[in-house]
């Protein structure tokens, strides 16, 4: 998949210290794209919309807190 045209935003919950980072593109027609911002050229993850939300609706909701 192209993935030219993503738009990727950083995590709120990235630090500036070069560790945890994660960059988000929900501008790409029916795919969330995920990636290392340490890493941009690096692999990235493809997940459906409906998907994507559950997941961040489960962080939200502490489905996945240890």
């Amino acid at each position: 998949m192209d993935l030219s045209a993503a738009a990727w935003r950083k995590s709120s919950r990235s630090g500036d210290n070069g560790g945890q980072c994660v960059e988000v593109a929900v501008n790409l027609p029916g795919v969330v794209a995920v990636r290392d911002s340490k890493d941009p050229d690096g692999p990235k993850l493809l997940f459906a919309p409906a998907g994507w939300n559950a997941f961040v609706g489960g962080v939200k909701n502490g489905v996945f807190d240890h």
